[in-house]
């Protein structure tokens, strides 16, 4: 009896261990046939890098386009050293990029006493071909206006640090009756400041006292170009590998990477 049922006990557990193992046989085979069907859908199922592949991009434009030239403009006469008057209420002893214009120069620009393109008593420091215009990018506290990166094209060709103008230096042509001078960025005026939508935009210089002026032009660039002050010009921004030989690069300059000649 006791036999008997010992032997009964022991086919009931090896049944139940021959379900429970065709039940894991069952789950791992379904394991395996869903994971074949995962890894057949994978691109790289094992993880392997991608074979390097050459690409080629085209490379940046060969240069800006030419800015457009701004007509009709009237363009009014300052020099480094002019005191306040009634045309100009604001001393040019220091420009706004520079507080020491006048001793960096070299000295007063006489407007009067010339000596060709220069003034007649001294060899001046800088270039005498000079403009302003009514734009500082450069605000009191040390930084940037706020617009400055977005409106200004070359922002961050020239972008040096908080608080170094990228507009001083910048060449300019500017043309009149036939002549074509060109000249650099040296202060802020006639009369605004913040003018960017003239400057660098379509919009036409704001009414002030000197008629409208849009931009101020030294002795030097007067003399180039035949005019008298009041007189309109044209004018537009131009790259250095735009400016051509002339007076305007024949004088010693404190502007690294600008072209001099050898005279």
């Amino acid at each position: 009896m006791i036999f008997t049922l010992g032997v009964s006990l022991a086919l009931a557990s090896w049944a139940g261990a021959s379900r429970l193992a065709e039940r894991t046989a069952s789950v791992h085979e379904k394991f395996l046939a869903e994971r074949r069907q995962a890894l057949a859908g994978l691109s790289d199922p094992f993880g392997v890098p991608a074979k390097a592949r050459l690409v080629l991009e085209s490379g940046p434009p060969r240069g800006p386009a030419r800015a457009v030239w701004k007509r009709n403009v009237v363009a009014t006469v300052f020099w480094v050293g002019e005191l306040p008057g009634q045309h100009n209420p604001t001393p040019n002893t220091r420009s706004a990029w520079d507080p020491n214009w006048v001793a960096n120069f070299g000295g007063y620009d006489d407007p009067d006493q010339r000596a060709g393109y220069q003034p007649a008593r001294f060899t001046p420091l800088l270039n005498p071909f000079y403009v302003a215009l009514p734009y500082n990018d450069v605000t009191q506290s040390g930084g940037h206006r706020p617009e400055a990166n977005e409106v200004i094209p070359w922002f961050w060709q020239r972008f040096r640090g908080d608080g170094i103008s990228v507009c001083k230096d910048r060449w300019l042509a500017i043309h009149h009756q036939g002549r074509v001078c060109y000249a650099q960025w040296e202060d802020v005026g006639p009369f605004q400041i913040d003018h960017w939508q003239y400057v660098f935009g379509n919009d036409s210089p704001s009414p002030n006292a000197n008629g409208g002026a849009g931009i101020d032009l030294s002795p030097a660039v007067r003399d180039f170009l035949q005019l008298r002050s009041g007189a309109t010009v044209e004018w537009r921004f131009a790259e250095d590998s735009e400016v051509p030989t002339g007076p305007w690069l024949r004088m010693p300059m404190d502007i690294p990477n600008h072209k001099k000649t050898g005279t």
